[in-house]
């Protein structure tokens, strides 16, 4: 039994040895005035943190606010213009026809009922051209040249008349509002 004894002791002081490492004493409660208070150096870091987040992400916001309403006002703008660039591209189709029409009764010939037609299908396509806006370019003999309405394919030296007049209109011109659907090609004196 003896050696029994001496186990169970030894078994017993071991386990007080270890208790004091795994117990935990209670401690008196302390009163939050008593509790010490944390210190305010480390809430400023996060603080400046939060608030660089908060400069970051308003920034982010605010370019794309902005890149939206720069894609809105674009969007607008575009369709504004679809319908004037459809018009205008529609009319500079017919804008051949047009020329075949004036040179078919340029030609002298008998003034005979297929003559009388012709005149009709050109007035016809007059009127239909006023009604969308689309009006020829002056480009007569003695007008300046303005480069934004005439195209200058030819310069001829000429002493009676002043530089930059226009001598001779080569092929019509025909612009729709300020947009130009073909610029008139003219005959221009140096």
């Amino acid at each position: 039994m003896s050696k029994k004894k001496t186990k169970e002791t030894e078994n017993q002081a071991e386990e007080r040895q270890e208790a004091p490492q795994t117990q935990e004493e209670p401690q008196p409660e302390q009163t939050q005035s008593e509790q010490p208070q944390p210190e305010q150096v480390p809430s400023e870091p996060a603080e400046n943190e939060a608030e660089e987040k908060y400069k970051s992400l308003n920034e982010k916001y605010l370019r794309t606010l902005a890149e939206y309403d720069n894609y809105r006002k674009r969007s607008i703008r575009e369709k504004e213009s679809i319908y004037p660039d459809a018009r205008a591209g529609a009319a500079a189709k017919f804008l051949p026809v047009m020329d075949n029409l004036e040179r078919a009764l340029s030609i002298e010939t008998e003034k005979n009922s297929f003559y009388d037609g012709v005149v009709l299908v050109k007035k016809q396509l007059d009127e239909v051209f006023a009604k969308l806006g689309i009006e020829v370019i002056e480009a007569g003999e003695g007008t300046a040249f303005d480069p934004e309405l005439h195209e200058a394919v030819m310069h001829v030296e000429d002493e009676n008349l002043s530089e930059n007049v226009i001598v001779q209109e080569l092929q019509k011109g025909y612009k729709m509002g300020d947009r130009i659907i073909r610029h008139s090609m003219v005959k221009v004196a140096n």
